[in-house]
Parts: C-alpha cells; sequence; structure tokens
C-alpha cells in the first residue's frame, strides 16, 4: 500500500472507529486528524465533501467490518441457535473488556443522524438490513422458509441492535444475555 493510500485509510478508520464509540456529532475533525496522526490539508484532499462524506465511507467500512464479525461468528457453529449465542457472547466479552461498540454497531451514528441526515440515515438502514440478511442466511441454511427467515433475521437484528444499546447504556451485558436466552426460544418454536 504507498504512503498516499495508507493516509486515506488512517484517516478513515479513525474516524470510522470514533463515529462508532463517540457518534457522529462528538467526533470532530480535528480530532480524527489527531488520532490519525494526519495533516490537516489531507482530509479534505481524500474527502472533498468534508464530514458527510468522511461519514458514510465509514459507515460503509464498519457495515464491512460488522458483517464479517458477525458472519464469522455463525460460521461457527451449524445450529443457528448456538451460533447466535456465540456471536452474542463474543459481543458481551467485548463489551465487559472495552466497553466499546467499534466493530459492534452502528446504532449511535444511526440515532444521531436519522431525522438529520437523509444520506447517512441510508447508509446505516442499509447496514441493518445487511445485518438482518445474514441471520435470515443462517437461518435459511437451516430449513426455516424465506419469509420466515426474513422476518426472524430482523427480529433478531433489531433485538441484539437494542440489547447493545441498552447494555452500553446500563455498563451490564444482562440485556444481551437476556435477548441471547429469547431468541433461542425463539428459532427453538420455529
Amino acid at each position: 500500500m504507498n504512503s498516499k493510500n495508507n493516509s486515506r485509510e488512517k484517516i478513515l478508520n479513525t474516524a470510522a472507529k470514533l463515529f462508532q464509540i463517540k457518534g457522529f456529532n462528538a467526533t470532530g475533525l480535528n480530532e480524527i486528524l489527531k488520532e490519525s496522526k494526519s495533516p490537516k490539508g489531507s482530509l479534505y484532499y481524500y474527502f472533498p465533501d468534508g464530514k458527510e462524506q468522511l461519514a458514510l465511507e465509514a459507515i460503509q467500512l464498519a457495515n464491512k467490518s460488522i458483517i464479517k464479525r458477525v458472519g464469522t461468528a455463525l460460521n461457527e457453529y451449524s445450529d443457528p441457535i448456538k451460533a447466535i449465542k456465540y456471536l452474542i457472547n463474543n459481543i458481551m466479552n467485548d463489551l465487559k473488556k472495552e466497553n466499546k461498540l467499534q466493530d459492534i454497531s452502528i446504532s449511535l451514528i444511526a440515532l444521531e443522524t436519522y431525522s438529520s441526515n437523509e444520506i447517512l440515515r441510508e447508509a446505516c438502514k442499509n447496514v441493518f438490513m445487511a445485518l438482518s440478511h445474514v441471520y435470515a442466511e443462517k437461518l435459511l441454511q437451516n430449513g426455516f422458509t424465506e419469509q420466515k427467515a426474513e422476518e426472524l433475521g430482523m427480529a433478531i437484528e433489531t433485538m441484539i441492535e437494542g440489547a447493545i444499546t441498552v447494555s452500553v447504556t446500563r455498563k451490564d451485558t444482562v440485556p444481551l444475555a437476556t435477548i441471547g436466552n429469547i431468541i433461542g426460544i425463539l428459532l427453538s418454536q420455529n
């Protein structure tokens, strides 16, 4: 990787991390530059449309990272209940260790921008839909009908995102553990 791409990647990776942890509004461009150790001119060189462009690309980068993480965890077990519980345990362990949302969720940026920035709202929507699809695919592989897999995929995504939000707010992982059990019950009834 040449230094031009390396500098752009450092800015983008730093922005993705900060947006996921601190949110869009609480993350300043100077903070991104300082943490990425990049000169000020490079930000506007690589992201001429400013913070919105940077956030959009950061959401897309986070999407790839989160989808990869979820997919890898779900592939650990063929049984979807065991696979989802394994994923939730991984999320719980990360929150216990670092209490960070990086590579776990984009909920913070989604909540901040849904009514103020249509481009970022749409990007967040696409991440949530992609995650629902990953869960649905796991269920399809295990004999669920397409309609049931899509409905349950959305329900699983919604429960996990909500439990992450409540867990970081409460500073405990009980909500995640609880939905892990509820998802197991829900899937075993179908």
